[in-house]
């Protein structure tokens, strides 16, 4: 999801080619191919491929395969949504261990303009820890009336120096690294300015810990700061310095929230609904239109925010939709630290923490390409979302698309997710 990933998937490639799908066995990709009702069943199937961790892949396997999860609405015994709804959202709460943020933060806007159409504020808030977040909340220059809301979630893209900068754009001069990020994941677009220019107001703002809420090098021990400092911070070698720092520090700071007895989840969780409710509580936003949406890392956002806060009326992932059992095996050296919640996979698989939104409607996008992830575990992820949705009679609710080429959020993508939320915001 950035320079930094794809130096490692690089550097791994060779090693890992069979990791990446190339080895998959014909019968499963036919299973996968296309969902079906007989699919939406509790039908467990055997995966032979060569796993991440050895021989220790088949044990690993049986422990997520031999039954549904414990609180998966696909079970039979699961038939009232509402009833499920609430036990399921109970326990992946307390498997998150959200941490307290209590009231709205008070908002500063710290400056305001126009900029190709859309009127502009720079917006920021202090948080019980940490350093100010900084946001961008963009709309139509000459907007009347209350207008539906969108949270934007920016991507990892393997660089926490970037937060909002990276989905949106203030001026015709970007940082340099911002317009080729741009250019590789989003068609060269800014999608955030052009959803807002379709009638939205739109909020972005930074997640922990990326951009505004980064860890400085200043504020950790001089014995791992490798000899980096925080001086002429948008030096773009700097900025590539930094981001590989911070790659390697991820492990340091997820070891520590677990001890601080939370994850990581719950922190982008608990930061975004902050920023839901600062978007909720503006006058020109009609707090019962709201939608959320992201690629990638802004993908699992979506995730977890759409699925736990029904605030979200329309939710996006984008290139971010796939099993416990693809992390488990094959891909979680793609991915970073920010993902997982121990003991979660017993109760839920990872899709069915989206599906928690049932029957709002859902819109998850993929790339056939994308090496973050495998295409059974893909489709079946899809299979699982739409055996909720069908059972909770919403299945015109639930949508997903697959797009050829790698990891983005491509012109094309944005038409059918822009089209998505016009379809249930607007209507």
């Amino acid at each position: 999801m950035g320079n930094t990933r794809r130096h490692f998937i690089k550097q791994t490639a060779l090693a890992s080619i069979s990791l990446s799908g190339s080895s998959l066995l014909p019968n499963e990709l036919r299973i996968f191919d296309k969902p079906t009702d007989s699919m939406l069943s509790e039908t467990i199937v055997a995966d032979t491929t060569p796993s991440m961790i050895g021989a220790y892949g088949p044990w690993a396997a049986k422990r997520l395969d031999t039954q549904l999860p414990a609180l998966s609405f696909r079970k039979k015994e699961w038939t009232d949504l509402e009833k499920w709804r609430e036990a399921a959202k109970t326990r992946v709460l307390e498997r998150l261990a959200v941490p307290e943020i209590s009231g709205t933060p008070e908002v500063k806007v710290n400056k305001q303009y126009t900029y190709d159409g859309l009127h502009i504020e720079e917006l920021s808030w202090q948080l019980p820890y940490g350093r100010p977040t900084e946001a961008l909340l963009l709309k139509p220059a000459n907007a009347k009336g209350p207008l539906p809301g969108i949270l934007a979630f920016h991507d990892h893209g393997g660089n926490k120096y970037f937060g909002t900068r990276k989905i949106t754009r203030t001026s015709d001069k970007p940082h340099t690294l911002i317009q080729a990020h741009q250019e590789h994941y989003y068609s060269g677009r800014a999608w955030a300015n052009e959803i807002a220019k379709q009638g939205y107001v739109v909020l972005v703002s930074d997640a922990f810990p990326f951009a505004s809420r980064r860890v400085l090098l200043q504020d950790v021990p001089t014995a791992i700061r490798q000899g980096l400092s925080d001086q002429d911070p948008e030096n773009p070698k700097n900025i590539e310095a930094y981001n590989q720092w911070a790659s390697e520090h991820e492990h340091i700071m997820a070891k520590s929230l677990f001890c601080a007895g939370t994850t990581w989840p719950a922190v982008f969780f608990a930061e975004d609904q902050k920023a839901l409710d600062i978007l909720c509580a503006r006058k020109d936003v009609d707090a019962s239109r709201i939608g959320c949406g992201g690629l990638s890392g802004g993908g699992m956002r979506s995730v977890y925010l759409g699925g736990l806060d029904p605030r979200i009326k329309c939710a996006v992932s984008v290139g971010f939709m796939t099993t416990w059992k693809d992390f488990a095996l094959h891909k979680s050296y793609t991915h970073t630290w920010m993902i997982y919640v121990p003991l979660l996979p017993n109760e839920l698989d990872f899709p069915e923490i989206m599906a928690l939104r049932a029957p709002l409607p859902t819109l998850v996008l993929n790339d056939e390409d994308d090496n973050l992830f495998t295409m059974p575990e893909m489709k079946r992820a899809d299979t699982i979302l739409a055996e909720v949705y069908k059972k909770a009679n919403a299945a015109d609710k639930y949508k997903c698309s697959f797009y050829p080429g790698p990891h983005k959020f491509d012109t094309a993508m944005q038409k059918e997710a822009f089209a998505w939320f016009d379809k249930w915001l607007k209507s």
